[in-house]
């Protein structure tokens, strides 16, 4: 069983900056993927960024050149700076997470969705 806490989230002015953490906790042996996401209209939810294992960061669009995904293999844990926050990326940011002993080769896991663990959230909001 594995547990998804997310943190750092908070109410900033256009232009500022935040940084994410998101803690996989619990018996695992290491983390396959862990991928950072938020509401989308018309979409339960979509993707801002993602890290697996051995692999290079993979980024939505909107994210490119201002949020920087990295990970921490031994503390289980992922961050998401986010530079240039603007109105427009308040969402309730959530962390999701698949452990190495889950991961079995499979194309489901390849999926930029489909993981075994989420978090609850951290809110971002972006007013002046």
């Amino acid at each position: 069983q594995l547990q998804v806490v997310e943190s750092g989230g908070g109410l900033v002015q256009p232009g500022e900056s935040l940084r994410l953490s998101c803690v996989a906790s619990g018996t695992i042996t290491g983390i396959y993927s862990m991928g950072w996401h938020r509401p989308a209209p018309g979409k339960t939810r979509e993707l801002v960024a993602l890290v697996r294992h051995g692999e290079d960061p993979k980024y939505v669009d909107f994210a490119k050149g201002r949020f920087i995904i990295s990970g921490d293999s031994a503390k289980n844990t992922a961050y998401l700076q986010m530079n240039n926050l603007q109105p427009e990326d308040t969402a309730l940011y959530l962390c999701a997470a698949t452990s190495l002993g889950d991961y079995d080769g499979s194309p489901h896991y390849r999926s930029r969705y489909n993981y075994n663990y989420w978090g609850q959230g951290t809110q971002v909001t972006v007013s002046s």
